[in-house]
């Protein structure tokens, strides 16, 4: 795999001679890499999933004449409004096709003037693209990099000839860099016939791409496209999008595989169809309703986009068990979609109840309102194997819970950080939704009320960093074990435990030698009256590898130094990124818990939410630079993860 550091090398080189070139002659206004926050990402921050085609010549029965598959497909009823319906059944606000796609023949559903591949006469791209926008979604092209099968199946699938005769020189379509020339060529052509499109699904890059500027020229002339990049968090996209992760536990627990730290955005990408490939192959596979929902929910509940693959037969049509499984997913989703939709993931950056393993076997996550900061839904994906439900309240008073489904009160009761829902039963077979309201959060010592202090920290990323209330920073302890962080208290304080929310940049669980998770595992908390003098530690314990807001609960002390002393984390040395890494974005202290029908709100109920993924978040209070900052390439790359899994190590989309 090409390291991102690598093929930045690369670029720059090329950029400059493509600069000296061209000087006076181009203007690239655009930034040479991409903002993480930009308001052409908005319809994707606002969404929850999507509907991944892959539809092409070699789409079952396969085609290896152009015109003879446009005519199949054109006499079969292909419609889009075919396609958007499903989609919107399966409650999704994009589509993503996947026809120029290296499996499938290299087709462009569009009447190209650009010889090299399949292109047709009519213009299926356009028909979908302008039947999505009447009903309120996006078109979003896939295109790839790769020439590797272009005589996949034993047919020649890209012409060379027709594309050096064009191009007045030769160009060999079957190398990367001549297959580069012919894509980029494509690039520029849908954007100038397509301004309405959402962008482009990137699988790959390519060398051609990046020494001629494609991304950045991109963005200047379609400033509203997205660009989404395959496996691979590539900082000038717009988001990263991870493939068909498998392996975890729960299976249906996606984000336990993913490594890019929000607010970048992040997408997971996953059939629908148990098994077979990601086109249509002439099978009709069953679709697993608890692994497919459960997935879907568990992406809303980490803020991460679904994007769905659906299997498309020539016609357009979806097998008979796909169908069936959207007439489903329509009616299922709906009464639950305000726990789903217009939310962010609860546990992380955006603040709500702790997520992910609760008691007696229950497991799911939990959403928050990104419009009320005390609007939260907690989703029961695997239930309890009693009738009561424990999780980490993480300090919200709560004042009401219902089923969201049928509207009944459920009884609660707040002790010791843990909100408890009792009389439980009927527990829905795929997602049981509990609506949750609060006051506020009670009991969290505001962040300057202390000054943070550590024993090690990489450049740039201090102590302070830990407690600012910007997820945007984070404290790096500079690969440094054991590793301190201290809590300097103005005055002596009760306290009872430590939030801890580690940057979620690392997989939760060894997915292999080299992906393993950076998050604490053996800890040890002091207390000091004088922050000299600290005595034995007066709680010690393992963190589980878990994504979401961890806590350390304390005997209660008064006391005005506090220290987390991290002895151990989950990576091992055959993993060198991640081993003895540790990365902090907030901790906080808690003096008090919240309790049934009492305590003061953090905050009031009328405080404002600011639009974006800052509002309802911090542990303390409004997340002013969070809401209202445009991250710039320079600061983001301080700040995103720039490696990801190696390519090949997941299934494929090829």
């Amino acid at each position: 795999m090409r390291t991102l550091s690598d093929r930045r090398g690369r670029l720059v080189a090329r950029l400059l001679l493509v600069v000296a070139l061209i000087l006076g002659t181009l203007s690239l206004r655009a930034p040479a890499r991409a903002d993480l926050q930009n308001p052409r990402q908005d319809f994707l921050r606002a969404s929850t999933s999507g509907l991944f085609l892959h539809w092409g010549e070699r789409t079952a029965p396969a085609h290896t004449n152009c015109s003879a598959w446009e005519s199949d497909v054109t006499t079969g009823g292909w419609t889009p409004d075919y396609w958007v319906d499903e989609a919107r059944k399966l409650h999704a606000q994009y589509l993503v096709l996947a026809t120029f796609h290296s499996r499938l023949g290299y087709a462009r559903p569009w009447p190209s003037k650009i010889p090299g591949s399949c292109s047709t006469k009519r213009d299926f791209l356009g028909e979908l693209i302008a039947a999505a926008k009447a009903k309120g979604l996006k078109t979003i092209l896939y295109m790839t990099d790769d020439p590797q099968w272009h005589a996949d199946g034993g047919h020649e699938w890209l012409d060379s000839a027709g594309y050096s005769a064009y191009k007045g020189t030769q160009v060999d379509l079957t190398t990367r860099d001549g297959f580069g020339q012919f894509s980029y060529d494509n690039f520029f052509e849908v954007m100038g016939r397509y301004p309405d499109l959402g962008g482009f699904w990137i699988d790959n890059d390519n060398d051609y791409w990046l020494s001629h500027n494609l991304y950045q020229q991109i963005y200047q002339k379609r400033p509203a496209y997205t660009l989404s990049n395959n496996n691979e968090d590539t900082p000038i996209m717009d988001m990263i999008s991870n493939e068909q992760k498998t392996g975890m536990t729960p299976s249906y627990d996606y984000p336990q595989a993913l490594y890019t730290a929000q607010p970048r955005l992040t997408e997971a990408d996953f059939k629908l169809p148990s098994t077979g490939a990601w086109w249509y192959d002439g099978t009709n596979p069953a679709v697993d309703k608890k692994l497919t929902l459960g997935r879907l929910i568990t992406n809303a509940g980490s803020s991460v986009k679904a994007l769905m693959a659906e299997t498309a037969q020539v016609n357009g049509k979806f097998p008979s068990n796909q169908a069936a499984f959207n007439d489903f997913a329509n009616g299922y989703l709906d009464p639950i979609w305000a726990s789903l939709h217009g939310v962010e993931g609860g546990g992380y950056l955006y603040g709500g109840l702790k997520p992910g393993v609760w008691n007696d076997g229950a497991q799911g996550v939990t959403t928050i309102s990104k419009t009320d900061p005390v609007l939260q839904y907690i989703h029961v994906i695997t239930p309890p194997g009693t009738s009561t439900l424990k999780l980490r309240d993480n300090g919200y008073q709560v004042t009401a819970v219902t089923n969201l489904r049928t509207g009944a009160a459920i009884p609660y009761s707040q002790a010791d950080g843990t909100l408890s829902l009792t009389g439980l039963s009927d527990w829905d077979p795929y997602d049981t939704v509990f609506k949750v309201t609060a006051r506020g959060r009670v009991g969290v010592i505001a962040p300057s009320a202390y000054a943070m202090s550590a024993s090690a920290s990489a450049s740039g990323h201090g102590a302070a960093a830990a407690a600012d209330a910007d997820y945007l920073t984070y404290w790096d302890n500079n690969k440094t074990l054991p590793v301190r962080l201290d809590f300097n208290l103005d005055a002596a304080r009760t306290v009872r435990y430590l939030g801890i929310n580690q940057r979620e940049d690392s997989v939760s669980y060894a997915r292999s030698d080299t992906e393993q998770s950076a998050r604490i595992k053996g800890y040890r908390v002091y207390v000091s009256a004088d922050g000299k003098s600290w005595g034995s530690p007066v709680k010690s314990g393992t963190l589980p590898s878990a994504r979401g807001v961890a806590f350390i609960d304390i005997p209660a002390v008064s006391t005005s130094h506090v220290r987390l002393e991290v002895t151990s984390t989950y990576a091992t040395a055959t993993d060198t990124a991640r081993y003895k890494r540790l990365r902090i974005d907030e901790a906080w202290l808690g003096g008090a818990y919240a309790s049934s029908g009492s305590g003061v709100p953090a905050r009031p109920e009328s405080a404002s939410v600011a639009s974006g993924p800052s509002a309802a978040m911090d542990p303390y209070g409004p997340e002013s630079a969070l809401a209202s900052a445009l991250v710039n390439s320079d600061a983001s790359l301080a700040r995103v993860p720039n490696s990801g899994p190696p390519k090949g190590a997941e299934q494929k989309l090829r």
